[in-house]
């Protein structure tokens, strides 16, 4: 049987020329400070296999959601967006329901804040940011975590707090792959993954790692406890495109992904590399 097309549950598009990209800073970030557009990613994803995407937010700005939804209703290649929107605002049903009434609002699936960035680690158990969550779940949406091993425990608190809703953990938590270590990271992690309403992309992983020297043995130690704590049927693939290009190609990330993957059997392997994001993002 011919595997089903590769499903990349997160990669990013952005136009300089419409906003800056705040989160870029330093001349490390000097190669991907241009433009990045569907068509260069779809280049991409034609030579890899990629059959659909999902487009995911990359700044905490209300007028980029429904730019995003607009290029994904026009695309055959995005089937789902990740948008943004005020978790703390008294009408975050209002606002979904708004986005989702626009032009491709059909294709938003999961909403996203880049929680890395509060201060706060324990943002995520504010009151208005749970009724926020609340209202998402309400909407029949995902929750995308972006967070850091030290944000963790309230991430898990917060998933906890709401089983009705599916929590998303981008990048596994951005790990210490870099330094080779995996505590305590590791321990946080499969707290979170041991509720059922949660999933985890296999994504990030590079970018995470020594840029220069990384190779794929380097990430499997990572990969394998994402795959014992989670399981296949809850990791998605993701390349981070075109973040990931600071470390690697987009084929590149493909291919560590498949190495460290190994070890599964055939339809392991298809849920990681597309049937968990169809399912959870329904697609």
């Amino acid at each position: 049987m011919t595997p089903a097309p590769v499903v990349d549950a997160h990669h990013h598009v952005w136009d300089l020329s419409v906003r800056p990209q705040e989160w870029m800073t330093g001349s490390r970030m000097d190669p991907i400070r241009r433009n990045f557009t569907l068509e260069e990613l779809a280049v991409e994803t034609r030579a890899a296999g990629v059959g659909a995407t999902v487009l995911v937010q990359t700044v905490a700005v209300a007028e980029e959601t429904p730019e995003f939804l607009a290029l994904a209703d026009g695309s055959g290649l995005v089937a789902g967006v990740v948008g943004w929107t005020d978790l703390t605002a008294p009408g975050v049903a209002d606002t979904l329901a708004e986005l989702r009434a626009r032009p491709g609002g059909r294709k938003l699936v999961s909403v996203r804040h880049p929680v890395e960035s509060e201060a706060d680690p324990a943002w995520l158990l504010r009151p208005d940011v749970l009724r926020g969550l609340a209202a998402v779940a309400d909407a029949g949406l995902a929750y995308d975590l972006l967070v850091r091993p030290h944000q963790l425990p309230a991430a898990t608190r917060a998933a906890r707090s709401l089983p009705g809703l599916t929590f998303v953990l981008d990048h596994l938590a951005k790990p210490p792959v870099a330094e080779g270590r995996t505590t305590p990271w590791a321990e946080r992690f499969r707290e979170l993954a041991a509720l059922p309403n949660t999933v985890c992309k296999l994504s990030g992983m590079v970018t995470e790692a020594d840029w220069d020297s990384w190779t794929a043995e380097d990430l499997r130690p990572y990969a394998d406890i994402a795959l014992d704590a989670f399981g296949p049927e809850r990791l998605m693939f993701g390349s981070d495109w075109p973040v990931c290009r600071l470390a690697a190609p987009y084929g590149d990330v493909l291919d560590a992904a498949r190495t460290v993957t190994d070890g599964l059997g055939a339809a392991e392997r298809d849920a990681v590399f597309g049937g968990t994001a169809r399912r959870v993002y329904t697609l």
